[in-house]
């Protein structure tokens, strides 16, 4: 006799049931199948790797590995407290800083306790509102006419903040868009907020960065307890595959989340490798010169083409193709050049291009003067 099948999905809460899982563009393992020298340039990965220090630290690890890692990251959370001039108790870790967005949402919000982004905004802040049973409310980004078009308008999104928002969350520079804001902006957004409402600054991408009026907002940590800013590994330190992440905030707060934290959430090999990474910071520098100098490459080749390429402050641009979008993008995969499409952004019209090496950025020029 076979057993009935539970109806799983009418017995989920009712957050989960309108959840769709997060978007992570191509399947990549499918489409290296069988095809030499694809180029990707559609998951922001840093296109000029790791640290050679990371190697020796993992090596130096495995003999370990039937051992469970330190529970509390210990030694990777000392590393960043010096890192960042913050007290070690100010240091959450996350499996990847996706893992600690879905959480701030889940201990913060809910019902009653709505969660506020800019349109354009990163899928996962969305995507957190709605598992943890919040309202999302969408502040509009700036105009296409603007100096930053599509970023984030922070007078826009203090307005929608306003009442029964408890979570803000703000990328800084955004993904997708590649937008930045001001510290100074920032600041004052800060400062129009009640110290109820908790600010999520989501900096992915800074180690990017080199326009100096961008700051960090981990400087204004003490100024604003109600201030959470969360960083990641997987990009410019290049462990996208070992998936390690960190948030720094008011002790209290991060006490609050160890609670809730999965015990051992970042394994042996993450927290060598990082640590590992830190103490290498000219091989960061080395990442940070040779894609500033590659971004502003690919994006003068490409308005030299007629494209519409939004300012960046990343390790990728946004480019507008207009209706042939779609088409384009097709025929760069069978070129085999991969990037990532922004339907799901409500951008269909736009292509999410990351920084690649410069012959990488070179295939990929070629192609699409091939199939334009």
């Amino acid at each position: 006799m076979i057993a009935t099948v539970p109806d799983f999905a009418g017995l989920v809460r009712p957050g989960i049931r309108g959840l769709r899982a997060y978007d992570p563009g191509h399947d990549l393992v499918a489409l290296r199948k069988g095809r030499e020298g694809l180029v990707e340039l559609g998951s922001n990965e840093n296109s000029w790797g790791c640290s050679e220090r990371v190697a020796d630290a993992i090596f130096a690890a495995m003999p370990n590995l039937y051992r469970y890692p330190d529970p509390l990251g210990g030694g990777l959370k000392r590393a960043l407290a010096r890192k960042h001039g913050v007290e070690a108790e100010s240091v959450l870790l996350g499996n990847g800083s996706h893992e600690l967005l879905m959480q701030f949402a889940q201990v913060f919000a809910g019902v009653g306790a709505d969660v506020a982004v800019s349109r354009y905004a990163f899928a996962v802040y969305q995507l957190a509102a709605q598992a943890a049973g919040a309202r999302l409310v969408v502040a509009p980004a700036r105009p296409l006419d603007d100096l930053m078009p599509r970023g984030h308008d922070l007078d826009a999104i203090a307005v929608a903040a306003k009442h029964g928002v408890r979570l803000v969350y703000l990328a800084n520079p955004n993904n997708p868009t590649g937008t930045w804001f001001a510290a100074e902006a920032l600041e004052n957004f800060l400062s129009k907020l009640p110290p109820q409402v908790l600010v999520v600054v989501d900096e992915a991408y800074a180690e990017y960065v080199d326009d100096p009026s961008i700051g960090s907002a981990v400087d204004l940590l003490g100024e604003y307890p109600n201030l959470i800013v969360t960083r990641t590994f997987s990009k410019a330190h290049g462990l996208a595959g070992l998936r390690v992440g960190y948030a720094l905030a008011h002790p209290s707060l991060v006490a609050v989340m160890e609670r809730i934290r999965e015990s051992f959430n970042v394994n042996l090999l993450g927290l060598a490798a990082a640590e590992a990474s830190l103490s290498d910071s000219y091989h960061l520098s080395s990442v940070r010169v040779r894609n500033a100098a590659e971004r502003r490459r690919l994006t003068e080749a490409l308005r030299k083409r007629g494209l519409n390429v939004a300012p960046s402050q990343s390790n990728f641009v946004l480019v507008d193709f207009g209706q042939r979008c779609a088409r384009i993008e097709a025929a760069l995969l069978a070129e085999g050049v991969v990037l990532r499409p922004m339907g799901g952004y409500d951008l269909a019209s736009c292509l999410r291009i990351t920084v690649g090496r410069p012959e990488e950025n070179d295939r990929f020029l070629y192609a699409l003067d091939k199939v334009r």
